[in-house]
């Protein structure tokens, strides 16, 4: 089987383009799904709470004890504070990459082309972990555009952008690249393309 890292920056479409290549016969394994599993973990909570401070938990109405992290507030501190990201990523991706090891472990198909959808694999130095690379790129307007449509303000959006590495630099550490830029035809012939290369090996 074949692992592949599929990465971009903020509002780029990598989960547009992961699930294209799950219409083609990829295997996706989300990262953000697993994160978002881990941060009901009682043992991450308690985790964060130590690092970030009690102000981070939500309490249940009911019992008045640590329920949930409350993503919105840790989002802000992170993207404000780098080295407050760096500290809740060494916390949440060993438990990650532990969980996509598991999910790959459990495809017998030996053919199989894993995609996984990761956000800062450049970033944190995680490329060695794929066989292969894809970065989604799309210009920094339209990224700031999508993510308004997802609520979030157009300065928190370059704030965002700017935490990451210039999407330039990832493509050209890339095995391969996606321009999700324009139609969404477009898009998926280019993605029909690589699968059919990755296929071949």
């Amino acid at each position: 089987m074949t692992i592949i890292g599929l990465t971009g920056n903020y509002g780029m479409g990598k989960s547009t383009v992961a699930l294209m290549f799950k219409e083609f016969g990829a295997v996706v394994i989300d990262t953000d799904d697993i994160v978002r599993e881990l941060l009901k973990d009682p043992a991450v909570i308690y985790e964060i709470k130590k690092a970030f401070g009690d102000d981070i938990i939500q309490h249940s109405a009911v019992s008045g004890q640590p329920s949930e992290i409350n993503k919105k507030k840790l989002a802000e501190i992170v993207f404000e504070h780098p080295h407050l990201r760096i500290s809740l990523e060494d916390i949440l991706h060993p438990r990650v990459f532990k969980r996509v090891e598991e999910e790959a472990g459990k495809i017998t198909d030996p053919s199989a082309i894993i995609i996984v959808e990761a956000p800062v694999i450049f970033e944190r130095g995680y490329q060695n972990r794929f066989d292969k690379i894809i970065t989604v790129f799309a210009s920094e307007e339209v990224a700031i555009s999508r993510l308004k449509e997802k609520g979030i303000s157009g300065d928190e959006a370059r704030k965002r952008l700017k935490s990451q590495f210039p999407i330039e630099m990832k493509i050209s550490r890339s095995d391969y690249a996606v321009d999700n830029g324009g139609d969404m035809e477009d898009t998926k012939e280019q993605i029909k393309k690589i699968y059919n290369e990755l296929l071949c090996g």
